[in-house]
């Protein structure tokens, strides 16, 4: 991702991003994080490791990669709604970097489906750490995207944010709770960013967007974080909170394309 986002800063200059094909270069992050953790330099974080932490029953008789059906097969949902999107073509088809700045948004919802799905299924330490880690720079992208609405392409803002957040990670070899506080962070700069540029650029029906966004968001952490106690109940001990949990969060990538494809239609009107 990095490494794609400057070499658009070079090739194509700080007005546009470069061609819709290339968006694909974000995935250069995928064997970066990889080849770094494969390296063993997070093998100390800590992380899930057993079915014990997750509120769903494991079902013998499946195979590993639906051992806990509901909650891998729930992923599917992160790879339809990002192959909605990335199908749905912006309003001024002219312009690059609108189409752009989503696309990169969709592959990654795409992209992150299977990381998710494959720490389920081998419980690995490798997956688990990929799983944390591929979620600090898809956060990371609201504020590049909010800022592109607002002041057009910035190649060299978009390659700080991400760098930002590739290496806030290491905040795990410092603290158990690293992973969390960096993830705080993140949302609370995506945040903050939304409410800048709905401020700025945004109407009622942003707006509304924006509110969906934070609530998904907000169901995304609490459900996760009640997963086990939400189990006592009989509504959530086959569908438990952690399924919810990534419902939310697709329905946080839902609202976050609604929100900032509209953000963007708007500010780009004002600007003509």
């Amino acid at each position: 991702m990095a490494l794609c986002v400057a070499n658009q800063g070079l090739a194509t200059g700080p007005a546009s991003p470069a061609a819709p094909a290339d968006w694909f270069g974000w995935g250069g992050e995928d064997p970066f994080n990889s080849e770094v953790a494969a390296s063993g330099i997070f093998n100390s974080v800590l992380v899930d490791l057993t079915y014990d932490h997750y509120a769903e029953r494991k079902v013998d008789f499946l195979p590993g990669f639906l051992a806990m059906p509901f909650n891998s097969l729930v992923n599917l949902g992160y790879i339809a709604m990002g192959i909605y999107w990335l199908f749905q073509h912006t309003e001024h088809g002219g312009d690059s970097g609108a189409a752009y700045v989503k696309d990169v948004f969709a592959s990654m919802a795409i992209a992150y489906a299977p990381v998710q799905w494959v720490r389920l299924a081998t419980l690995g330490q490798l997956p688990a750490v990929l799983d944390q880690w591929f979620t600090l720079p898809i956060f990371a992208w609201v504020p590049v995207w909010c800022r592109f609405a607002v002041q057009g392409w910035r190649p060299h803002y978009a390659l700080a944010v991400e760098l930002c957040s590739l290496f806030s990670y290491a905040l795990t070899l410092v603290h158990d709770r690293g992973f969390e506080v960096a993830l705080g962070c993140h949302i609370t700069f995506a945040v903050a960013e939304g409410v800048g540029a709905q401020r700025r650029f945004g109407d009622a029906v942003s707006l509304r967007y924006l509110v969906l966004a934070m609530l998904s968001c907000c169901g995304f952490v609490a459900l996760k974080l009640l997963d086990h106690p939400l189990a006592r109940y009989p509504a959530f001990q086959h569908l438990t909170g952690h399924f919810w949990s990534k419902v939310c969060d697709i329905l946080q990538f839902h609202y976050s394309f609604c929100f900032l494809t509209h953000l963007t239609r708007l500010a780009q009107r004002r600007k003509e």
